[in-house]
């Protein structure tokens, strides 16, 4: 894949799906946000209006529940059809304990591969990655274009969730030009932005009551750079709550004046989950792998397989290390 241009990627994966005579399962990661859900939905939907057997895996977290219709994602799969080709999204395909709704561990059919995450490994049948795109929604909608797939309102509106919530509603640095056009077609294909919009303002009120718990575990730490927050089991029963409510909490502690780094922590016991958001020179990406996990420079992720006392020694070392870095490097230029 490394070889070819972006143009020539987008070209071998939709030769690919458009030569596959039999079932496709389309993937994406776990724990599925906007990006995720988008780019599966608008893929499936425009391959079904193409005549092909699609089956999509996913369960769904609460705030996006408003978007699939009904039996249009399936349980996650306990076997592969015969004949099946992979198509994974949003997801590093050599990750498989990252890739949700099959084992893709032990597929051994084709597979193609979309993805902007830098870390990918960049091995499938055939793929495409391209880590300056904001958001897979907006590869997706390039790939259907290659595909010759029409672009109707069920197929733009998911790309355009996926295009919104990966893009901070178009807020992030990671926008191009490029970005805004793409929103453009989408839009103008009848992609159903203020809906979208709505619904994804909406939350429950177990949100706001979980939302009163953690902020009673706030820290602001390195004289308020990194706010940091946690949510345990414990919480969430006091609460009434869901672990779907906690989405969304990190891009909140983000906002508070003078945070480059926000540090959202699910706690769930004998292992933690670590949602990292940042800004400026710092890098979210650098802290997640160095606690094995990936994601982009603004926005990443890892899971620790340690209680949190324990974890927390690991996760308090790598954000210092990456704000040295980021220090370094300012006082450099």
């Amino acid at each position: 894949m490394s070889g070819l241009s972006y143009q020539d990627q987008l070209q071998a994966v939709a030769r690919v799906l458009l030569a596959h005579p039999g079932p496709i399962v389309v993937l994406s990661h776990e724990n599925p946000d906007g990006d995720a859900l988008g780019s599966v939905l608008g893929l499936t939907r425009a391959l079904r209006a193409l005549g092909r057997e699609v089956l999509a895996p996913m369960t769904v977290p609460r705030y996006l529940a408003f978007l699939p219709g009904p039996g249009e994602l399936a349980e996650p799969l306990t076997e592969w059809p015969a004949g099946t080709l992979a198509a994974v999204l949003d997801v590093d395909n050599n990750d498989p304990a990252r890739v949700a709704g099959a084992d893709l561990s032990v597929f051994t059919g084709p597979v193609v591969n979309v993805d902007h995450h830098g870390t990918n490994a960049r091995r499938a049948t055939a793929g495409v990655v391209e880590p300056a795109i904001p958001a897979a929604a907006m590869m997706v909608a390039d790939l259907l274009g290659a595909m010759n797939a029409p672009l109707t309102p069920e197929v733009a509106t998911p790309l355009m969730l996926g295009l919104v919530t990966d893009t901070g509603s178009f807020r992030f640095d990671s926008v191009t030009p490029e970005t805004f056009e793409c929103a453009a077609r989408l839009r103008a294909a009848g992609a159903r932005l203020g809906w979208l919009s709505d619904q994804l303002g909406r939350n429950p009120r177990t949100y706001y009551t979980l939302l009163r718990e953690v902020l009673g575990t706030l820290e602001f730490l390195h004289g308020g750079r990194v706010v940091l927050a946690r949510v345990t089991e414990e919480m969430l029963t006091r609460a009434g709550a869901a672990w779907d409510d906690v989405e969304n909490y990190v891009g909140t502690l983000r906002n508070a004046e003078g945070a480059e780094l926000a540090v959202m922590i699910k706690d769930y016991g004998e292992r933690i989950k670590v949602s990292l958001r940042s800004r400026g020179g710092l890098s979210a990406q650098n802290i997640a792998v160095a606690l094995g996990g990936g994601g982009h420079v603004p926005a990443a992720g890892a899971t620790l397989n340690l209680p949190y006392e324990e974890a927390r020694g690991q996760l308090d070392a790598a954000v210092a290390a990456e704000l040295a870095r980021a220090d370094e490097e300012a006082q450099g230029t």
